[in-house]
């Protein structure tokens, strides 16, 4: 045990992150905080039931991310900080850990946000720390893997990345169950994914280019649809070198028509006027309403992401792919979504630990020991399955 962590945010995928440390990154110390003292509190209680006799010291405490001075107590002497918090904050976030000289990485989700942090590259050199953002599962694990895919051919052309959150079975009338936190979900669906098409950058508005997909039993026939953030900023980064690359959420068949008619009907805005005089705010109920009637808690989630590399090696045409499909651990009572989406975050933060990674802020298809992190997954319990054509 050498390292100490800090996560923020003690919610569904920060105490499975907080988990996954103590258990597989050498965690001598792990600060675990969230904006409700009492939050942090029964998370490390739950965390000491599940790793009981794990030779790391755990602390709960309360913070304001918010609070500059709170976050420079709480940094200070930590290796690797965490963010497992709503993606708004992560840039005074990754300020907070370059002042303190704490490695820094989230779980991301809006490429503006990352550009902003990877503005503060010199910044992070000069104070030797690396800032790694987008590290959770798509974006993350699925560009990692995609850009992995790459490496391993002489003329990589295409990588496509398919994800997808999904409950057991279709259910309610969305044929979903609500995973995560409900804005970050509503900024998937809005705006447009940034994809590479015939070697150009694109932005190709979400919610459109429907796809059917299969999958194996008991998932099957899905449906796949542009989102935003997937990408993340792998169109700049594989500009020059593939003809295309591109991201899209997995669904059970008719979500996205519902979602784009909920669109169309305003229900995703924060006030409406209405014509006959006065103004709703439909988002506010509608939040409430998606949180209350798609918890659905009886039913298991499954997480599936399937990544496509495809161009040529060895002058013949060649196409790699990997498959993941991970379910609710029912030993731990983690969910396929917060296994997949925090697993590897901590598979990032040891290698930040270790100083695998060079100082800087960095795009994280561009930093990764991509060979050892794909070799370190399983024993993450992150497994895929691999198949080759050509």
């Amino acid at each position: 045990m050498k390292y100490t962590y800090l996560v923020l945010g003690a919610g569904r995928q920060g105490v499975a992150l907080a988990y996954d440390l103590v258990r597989n990154a050498e965690a001598k110390r792990l600060i675990l905080a969230d904006a409700d003292r009492d939050v942090a509190t029964r998370a490390v209680d739950r965390l000491r039931t599940l790793l009981p006799g794990a030779a790391c010291e755990l602390a709960g405490v309360g913070c304001d991310v918010a609070e500059g001075a709170t976050l420079e107590r709480l940094m200070a002497g930590v290796n690797v900080v965490c963010s497992a918090v709503p993606y708004r904050f992560n840039v005074g976030l990754t300020d907070a850990a370059i002042a303190a000289g704490a490695h820094f990485n989230d779980l991301g989700g809006n490429t503006d946000v990352v550009r902003e942090q990877l503005a503060r590259h010199a910044k992070a050199g000069q104070a030797n720390v690396t800032v790694v953002p987008d590290c959770g599962l798509a974006p993350g694990l699925g560009n990692i893997v995609a850009a992995y895919g790459v490496s391993l051919l002489d003329q990589p052309l295409h990588a496509h990345v398919r994800c997808g959150g999904l409950p057991q079975r279709p259910v309610g009338p969305l044929g979903y169950k609500l995973l995560f936190n409900f804005q970050g979900l509503i900024n998937e669906y809005s705006g447009h994914g940034e994809f590479l098409r015939n070697g150009m950058p694109v932005r190709v508005p979400t919610l459109t280019e429907l796809e059917p997909i299969d999958f194996p039993p008991p998932i099957g026939r899905c449906e796949a649809a542009v989102t935003s953030g997937g990408t993340s900023t792998c169109a700049e980064s594989f500009l020059g070198r593939l003809q295309s690359y591109d991201y899209k959420t997995v669904r059970y068949p008719g979500h996205f028509a519902i979602v784009r008619a909920m669109f169309a009907l305003g229900c995703f805005e924060e006030r409406v006027a209405l014509r006959g005089g006065g103004v709703v705010e439909p988002k506010h109920v509608l939040r409430q309403l998606m949180e209350d009637r798609l918890a659905y808690p009886e039913i298991r989630d499954i997480t599936v992401l399937r990544i496509t590399v495809s161009g040529l090696h060895g002058g013949k045409p060649r196409s790699l792919q990997w498959d993941l499909l991970d379910r609710h651990d029912e030993t731990t009572g983690f969910t396929a979504m917060e296994r997949t989406t925090s697993f590897p975050t901590s598979v990032v933060a040891h290698m930040q630990a270790r100083g695998l990674i060079q100082p800087g802020a960095q795009p994280l298809e561009k930093c990764i020991p991509l060979a050892q992190y794909m070799s370190e997954l399983p024993r993450h319990d992150i497994r895929f399955e691999f198949s080759e054509r050509g």
